[in-house]
């Protein structure tokens, strides 16, 4: 089965800058495709993600406005992605108007809101509700990434968190360690398989609500994904978890500017709601087809 490449859209997403961010194809109407095309047309693209959008299960939000997303990266299906939840969010309301949209996604329902701001819109996801658990052969990690215990901040544990997506995140104790991305290919990808982590975060805290991130994806074969809206929601949850932030905060991260690829991601966490809010702008890219 084949798709027209002119019905795929490109967008990136947590930026205003179509240079910026992470690029993420959108099919607005992949009715028509089984997994084996989706899985084709993420492969030919090459992005991390692309997200494919088909009819709602009944009962799911405001008709017209609630859509069944799944999302493909070169290898294989993953079961939410944050960025490209940004990306068809906006191509979405650049068609039918800013506002509420809801997502059913293989882990649960995501609400995305869409606003304007000067004249870029702005997409705000809530994340499923998220847990953490204790990080497994934690040791094989650090060898893989080719770094060593004292590379890790005491004060942020390493953990696996979930808001959608698992992620291990490792905090890195300085800005030198997390530039230097150096590793194991392979070997972290059969890690990630066994412990079924999508992606790796690894972060460096800046100062109390600003950090830097960097996320290895090998599993969706790409060497690292630009800006990961997921993983920001995961960690959202775990710095909460862990007493790091107040139980309402807002917290900012910077990715991608390792790559040349700068993001801007906000993370929002409430009082008395568990799940976690990720917002950030996106933009057509040039000189592909936008099908507007």
């Amino acid at each position: 089965m084949t798709h027209p490449t002119s019905d795929v859209l490109h967008y990136t997403a947590f930026a205003t800058d179509p240079a910026g961010g992470n690029p993420a194809g959108v099919v607005l109407d992949a009715s028509g495709l089984d997994d084996a095309a989706m899985l084709a047309i993420a492969a030919d693209l090459g992005y991390s993600e692309t997200a494919f959008l088909t009819a709602p299960p009944d009962g799911l939000g405001e008709p017209g406005r609630a859509f069944t997303l799944r999302y493909f990266s070169p290898k294989a299906e993953v079961p939410f992605c944050g960025h490209a939840t940004v990306a068809t969010a906006v191509a979405l309301a650049e068609r039918i108007g800013p506002g509420a949209l809801t997502f059913a996604t293989m882990n649960g329902t995501v609400p995305v809101e869409v606003t304007e701001v000067g004249s870029v819109l702005h997409a705000t996801l809530t994340s499923v509700e998220p847990y953490l658990e204790e990080a497994a052969d934690l040791d094989e990690a650090l060898d893989v990434l080719h770094w060593g215990k004292d590379d890790l901040d005491p004060a942020l544990p390493p953990r696996v968190a979930y808001a959608g997506a698992r992620h291990l995140v490792l905090a890195a104790a300085t800005r030198e360690r997390l530039a230097d991305l150096d590793y194991d290919f392979h070997r972290l990808a059969a890690y990630m398989h066994r412990h079924d982590l999508t992606t790796v975060q690894l972060v460096w805290r800046a100062s109390r609500q600003v950090f830097h991130a960097r996320d290895p994806f090998p599993v969706g074969g790409v060497v690292e994904d630009p800006a990961t809206g997921a993983a920001a929601a995961a960690f959202g949850a775990y710095l909460r978890e862990l007493g790091e932030v107040a139980s309402a905060a807002t917290l900012t991260l910077h990715q991608g500017e390792d790559m040349g690829r700068p993001g801007l991601l906000t993370v929002e966490l409430r009082d008395g709601d568990p799940r976690v809010r990720v917002s950030g702008a996106a933009v057509p890219i040039p000189g592909q087809d936008t099908g507007r």
